[in-house]
C-alpha cells in the first residue's frame, strides 16, 4: 500500500507542476509581493524622515503584513479548490479512474495518494509565498515578525484543510460544484470569525457559542488567527490590551493569544477525519 501510495503522490505533484495554474499564481505572487515591498518601503521611509518612532512603524507594518496574508489566505483558498476539486471528480468523469482502478490497486491508495502529492504543492506554496513577502519586508524595512515561520505554518494549515475539504466533495460532486463549495464555505468561516469577534465585544454568549461552534465546522478560522498573532509584535498586543480587551477582540486582524493546542489538535483532528470519510465515500461511488 505505501508504494502505490507514494506512486500517486508523486505522480500527482507531476501533474500539479505542469498546470499552468501554478505559473501563473508564480508570476502573480511576485508581483503581488514586489508591489507591496515597494508600497511599505516608500511608506516607511517617508514615516522615518517625518520623525515617526520605530515601535509605531514596526505596528504599522506588522498590520499591512497581516493584510498582505489575509489576501494569501483567499488565494491559497482558491487554489486548494482549483487543485483539490478535480482530484477525483476529472479522473471519474475522463474515465481515467476507471482505467487506474482496474489494476490491483486500491480506491483508497489513491485518494490518500493524491491528497499527500496535493498537500505538499500547496503547502510549499504557502510557505514560499509566505516567507517570501516577509522576508522582502524585513530587507526593507527592519522588522520580523515574532514568530516568521508560525505564521507560515498555519497559512499552510489552512490550505490543507481547505485542499481536504475540497477533495472530499470531490469524491461525490463534480469539479466546478466541490470548488465552489470549499471557497464559499471559506468566506463564511472568516465571516463567521468576525461575528464572533463582535459576539465577544457586546458580550453576547449565545451568538458566541453558535459562531463556536461553527468553527469547528470548518478550522480555519482557527489556523487565521495563529497567522495573526504570529505576524504581530509584542508591544503591540499589550498596547492594545491596556486599551480595552473588548474592543481589540472585535478586531478580525489582531489576536492577544495563540490558538491553543486543544483547537489545533481539533484541526489536524478534523483533516485526518475528513480524509477517512472521503475514502469511505470514494469506495461506495459507482464508477
Amino acid at each position: 500500500m505505501r508504494t502505490a501510495v507514494l506512486t500517486f503522490a508523486i505522480l500527482t505533484v507531476r501533474e500539479a507542476a505542469r498546470r499552468r495554474l501554478l505559473i501563473v499564481l508564480a508570476i502573480l505572487t511576485l508581483v503581488s509581493v514586489g508591489l507591496t515591498t515597494l508600497g511599505i518601503a516608500n511608506l516607511v521611509s517617508l514615516a522615518r524622515d517625518d520623525g515617526v518612532e520605530e515601535l509605531q512603524i514596526s505596528i504599522v507594518v506588522s498590520q499591512i503584513l497581516i493584510f498582505s496574508a489575509f489576501m494569501f489566505s483567499f488565494v491559497m483558498a482558491m487554489t486548494a479548490a482549483f487543485l483539490g476539486a478535480p482530484a477525483i471528480a476529472s479522473d471519474i468523469e475522463s474515465g481515467v479512474a476507471q482505467a487506474i482502478l482496474a489494476r490491483p490497486v486500491r480506491r483508497t491508495e489513491l485518494l490518500i495518494g493524491k491528497w499527500i502529492g496535493l498537500a505538499i504543492v500547496t503547502a510549499t506554496y504557502a510557505g514560499l509565498s509566505g516567507l517570501l513577502q516577509i522576508g522582502t519586508v524585513a530587507v526593507v524595512t527592519g522588522y520580523m515578525p515574532p514568530q516568521p515561520l508560525a505564521a507560515v505554518g498555519f497559512l499552510a494549515g489552512e490550505s490543507i484543510v481547505l485542499l481536504t475539504l475540497a477533495l472530499a466533495l470531490s469524491t461525490r460532486l463534480g469539479a466546478i460544484a466541490s470548488g465552489a463549495i470549499c471557497v464559499v464555505s471559506f468566506g463564511l468561516a472568516w465571516m463567521a470569525g468576525i461575528v464572533g469577534a463582535i459576539a465577544v465585544a457586546l458580550d453576547a454568549d449565545g451568538l458566541q457559542r453558535v459562531i463556536d461552534v461553527a468553527k469547528l465546522v470548518l478550522p480555519t478560522e482557527i489556523l487565521w488567527r495563529g497567522v495573526v498573532f504570529s505576524l504581530e509584535p509584542p508591544a503591540f498586543i499589550v498596547a492594545a490590551g491596556l486599551a480595552g480587551s473588548a474592543v481589540a477582540a472585535a478586531n478580525p486582524f489582531f489576536a492577544d493569544s495563540a490558538p491553543p493546542l486543544t483547537s489545533l489538535a481539533w484541526a489536524g483532528v478534523w483533516v485526518v477525519g475528513l480524509i477517512g470519510l472521503a475514502a469511505w465515500s470514494f469506495e461506495r461511488r459507482e464508477l
